[in-house]
C-alpha cells in the first residue's frame, strides 16, 4: 500500500469533503490505512480511481455514487447584486479564493477556486452559483497537476492561517480570563462570596480545559 503522501499527490485537491473526510489529506490517510475506498473522490472521476488503484495495488472499481458523480471542474460565481457582504463564504473557502470584507461585495478569484461548493450552503441570500469551467471535460481531464499543486499549497496556507488566528484568539481570551481571575471582585457585579466562588470555579474550569486542549493539539503540518 502506498504512503498517504503519495496518495495525496494523486488527488485533485478540491478539499470538497465529498469523500467523507475533512480534506484531501484526511482521505489520503484513510486510503493508506485501508479504511476508505479508492473510489470516493468524484472530482478525480474514473481516472482518479485508476490512479489510486495503480498506487495502492488495489483493483479499479466504479466510482461510489454515494459520494457523488464525476463531473467538470466548477467555478463559484457570486451575484454582485445580491451579495450582502456577510463573509460566511470567505470563512469556509478552503483556498481563500473569495475576496471581500464585512458588508462589502465579495468576489471570487477564479484561478484559486476549486469548485468545492462549500460556499453555497452557507450563503444566506443564495447569491452563489457554480459554472462549468471545463465544458466537455470531467474528472482528471478537467484538472492539471499545476492546478492541483496550487490548490494544495493554498489550502495548506489557509489551514496554517486559520490555526494561527484561532490560537491567537484563544490566547487573548485566556489572558482576559486570567486577569479577571486575579481580581474577581473588581470584575464582577456581585459581592456575595458564594457567587464569586462559583464564578471563580467556572473560570478555572474553562482555563483548565483550554490548557488540556492546547496540550492535546497535534503538531501542525500536512500529509
Amino acid at each position: 500500500m502506498a504512503a498517504a503522501a503519495a496518495i495525496l499527490a494523486l488527488l485533485p485537491q478540491t478539499q470538497c469533503t465529498r469523500c467523507g473526510y475533512a480534506d484531501c489529506a484526511g482521505y489520503a490517510q484513510a486510503v493508506a490505512a485501508g479504511t476508505a475506498g479508492i473510489n470516493q473522490c468524484p472530482p478525480g472521476g474514473s481516472q482518479g480511481v485508476q490512479r489510486l488503484a495503480e498506487a495502492t495495488g488495489l483493483p479499479p472499481v466504479a466510482l461510489n455514487a454515494a459520494h457523488g458523480v464525476e463531473g467538470p471542474r466548477f467555478l463559484a460565481v457570486i451575484d454582485e447584486n445580491w451579495c450582502i457582504g456577510c463573509t460566511l463564504c470567505i470563512k469556509v473557502c478552503p483556498t481563500d479564493a473569495i475576496l471581500g470584507s464585512q458588508k462589502r461585495m465579495h468576489t471570487v478569484i477564479e484561478p484559486y477556486c476549486t469548485g468545492c461548493a462549500l460556499c453555497l450552503p452557507v450563503c444566506p441570500v443564495d447569491c452563489i452559483s457554480l459554472e462549468n469551467a471545463t465544458p466537455g471535460a470531467s474528472g482528471w481531464a478537467a484538472w492539471s497537476k499545476p492546478q492541483a499543486d496550487l490548490a494544495r499549497n493554498r489550502y495548506q496556507f489557509h489551514s496554517y492561517r486559520t490555526s494561527r488566528e484561532r490560537a491567537e484568539n484563544d490566547k487573548r481570551l485566556e489572558e482576559k480570563a486570567n486577569t479577571t481571575l486575579a481580581d474577581l471582585p473588581a470584575h464582577s457585579q456581585h459581592t456575595d462570596p458564594a457567587v464569586l466562588d462559583q464564578k471563580r470555579a467556572v473560570i478555572e474550569a474553562v482555563l483548565e480545559r483550554a490548557r488540556q486542549r492546547r496540550g492535546a493539539q497535534p503538531a501542525s503540518g500536512s500529509g
